[in-house]
């Protein structure tokens, strides 16, 4: 199979497998473990909240809620994981497609802890690396949780990859 194909259609599979991989483990994290876990409603209130104009919040929790905020928090979860896939190829090149390894996969996974930290966080009115919540190191370790089961998820969807492609050659 070309590498166009694979570069093509590969990265929306192996961001939506990681994506979902990662929410797999929220589920895990929730309703075993008992420890919170992100509320995309919040994501969709950011997005909502920037065609107004709004992109910075002293609580995001206390603006006002965005029509559909829910889903639209989740569709851009979702397409975010396909852009950090994206990333990861052009990084790599097509052929990690065709042999995923995990190093390169946990070094984008785990990158990708600037967003929230960097951006979300702080847009949110939570400070840098959740600087300003009540229980800061317990925010980040669920970040770095979260992300860390990212990470696996694009190695574990560029395998499953690598092999349907390969069952289909």
């Amino acid at each position: 199979m070309d590498s166009q194909f694979h570069t093509f259609f590969a990265a929306p599979v192996v961001g939506i497998l990681a994506t979902l991989f990662m929410d797999l483990w929220a589920l895990f994290q929730s309703r075993i473990l008992k420890l919170p876990v992100a509320n995309f409603a919040m994501v969709g209130r950011w997005i909502g909240g920037m065609a107004r104009g709004r992109f910075v919040h002293d609580n995001i929790g206390r603006a006002s809620p965005v029509q559909g905020e829910t889903a639209l928090g989740w569709m851009f979860h979702y397409l975010t994981g396909v852009v950090y896939a994206v990333l990861l190829i052009a990084v790599t090149g097509p052929d990690w497609l065709m042999e995923p390894t995990i190093m390169p996969a946990i070094a984008v996974g785990l990158g990708t802890l600037a967003a929230p930290f960097l951006i979300m966080q702080p847009a949110f009115g939570f400070g840098i690396a959740a600087s300003r919540t009540p229980r800061p190191g317990r925010a980040r370790m669920l970040s770095g949780m979260a992300h860390g089961a990212f990470a696996i998820g694009l190695y574990l969807g560029g395998w499953l990859w690598s092999a349907l492609t390969d069952a289909i050659d």
